[in-house]
């Protein structure tokens, strides 16, 4: 009988996609999506800041505790991988270059520390998503922004790349399994092509002409990434109504402190026009960053308002060792930080709310999951919807004419 393998993935879209990749290179191995099922366990780890060290290293002491086999990859493996290592907390570290190796890694008794490197390109093609509705798909791997917070270009490296055709030929095969909505990810998606005569918009028309795609999401754009090629295809059909725009702050004073290329006047302008042509329009924020006074932050979010955001991925700042920001004064104390982050979010959701209320177009909605007879899925504009049926929707997609708008989310019944 074959050993079975569980993965416990933190962080991104990226990491979605490599624990994917990691799957479907298993040989000898059996995937079970129950981790108390599992002989082995990949801990796909996230170091974006010293909070997800911890959490990544508290699930493997707990995981331990079981007398399971585990093993460590993922951006946390070139930061904490050689301590917990020499710890003997895990059995093996290996980086996310080695990541096709990994049913010959599993294989080996002894214990190992294949770190790799960082200026690998991944050419590695999946079928399926385990347990998904919808593809992850990377198209490019590292970053060359050097934001003063960030600890990520370090353990992903330069921006780099994924050979076009075989990302269009990823997306045939599971088009072709019955996939219909992509998510294109990476460490910094909009930066696809860079220097190479390439660009992620042209990408997405090849994608669009593939037969079964339906919807094509981008997990996240800078501002400047919106440029004249991306503007033209903000009209086609198959582009989310929804666009992730990553601003982190919406005060000059606070943008420069954390080393950014994006200011407000700019950022206003673009999200003005996005807003205009329908978009909902979500962004990351950190909040509590060293240097946030009471005046900025009164700016900030007289400013944010300004921005018709719907959507927001918020993070309360946390200190990542081996960055500039972690070194920087004044601090924010929590607490003010906390008050911070909730005032946002207050704002943000009646945002939201307020747009879920003007929408007037059916909602075209990709069912995902399901509870206790209610499906839950996400429309065209990223807002999330329950629907109760006798039907089985899981993975359908569903035109939605009537529907109930409250305040955490849609709900219909069929």
């Amino acid at each position: 009988m074959k050993q079975k393998v569980y993965f416990k993935t933190f962080g991104c879209r990226t990491n979605l996609f490599d624990s994917q990749v990691m799957m479907s290179a298993l040989k000898d191995y059996d995937v079970t999506e129950v981790e108390s099922e599992a002989d082995i366990v990949i801990v796909n780890s996230c170091t974006v800041t010293n909070g997800a060290d911890v959490s990544v290293r508290g699930y493997i002491n707990q995981i331990e505790r079981q007398s399971k086999k585990v093993f460590l990859t993922g951006c946390g493996a070139h930061t904490k991988g050689e301590s917990l290592f020499g710890a003997a907390k895990v059995h093996g570290v290996f980086g996310q270059s080695e990541k096709m190796k990994i049913n010959a890694l599993l294989s080996q008794e002894s214990r190992f520390y294949e770190i790799g490197d960082l200026n690998y390109i991944d050419d590695a093609i999946v079928d399926e998503f385990v347990g998904k509705s919808r593809a992850f798909i990377k198209i490019q791997e590292g970053c060359n922004f050097r934001c003063s917070y960030c600890i990520i270009p370090f353990v992903r490296g330069d921006a780099r790349s994924m050979d076009e055709a075989k990302i269009l030929e990823q997306i045939s095969r599971l088009a072709g399994n019955g996939f219909g909505e992509f998510v294109l990810t990476g460490t910094n998606v909009g930066s696809y092509g860079q220097g190479e005569g390439r660009n992620i918009a042209s990408l997405m028309q090849k994608m669009a002409l593939i037969r079964g795609v339906r919807r094509i999401r981008v997990g996240s754009l800078e501002p400047i990434q919106i440029n004249e090629a991306f503007r033209e295809i903000l009209d086609e059909p198959w582009l989310e109504r929804h666009l992730h725009v990553a601003i982190q702050h919406s005060s000059n004073e606070m943008l420069k402190i954390m080393n950014r290329r994006n200011r407000f006047e700019s950022d206003v302008e673009l999200f003005g026009m996005l807003h205009q042509k329908g978009f909902a329009l979500g962004t990351d924020y950190i909040v509590g960053h060293p240097g946030e006074s009471d005046k900025v932050w009164e700016e900030a979010m007289e400013n944010i308002k300004q921005l018709h955001l719907t959507h927001i991925h918020p993070f309360t700042f946390s200190k990542r060792d081996g960055t500039p920001s972690a070194t920087m004064k004044p601090e924010v104390n929590g607490a003010v930080a906390s008050r911070r982050m909730a005032q946002l979010n207050g704002l943000i959701d009646a945002n939201n709310l307020s747009f879920r209320r003007s929408v007037t177009t059916p909602l075209e909605v990709l069912v995902e999951s399901e509870s206790d007879g209610k499906y839950i899925g996400y429309d065209q504009f990223y807002n999330k919807i329950v629907i109760e049926s006798d039907e089985d929707l899981s993975g359908n997609w569903v035109t939605l004419d009537q529907y109930e708008v409250q305040n955490e989310c849609n709900v219909a019944k069929l």
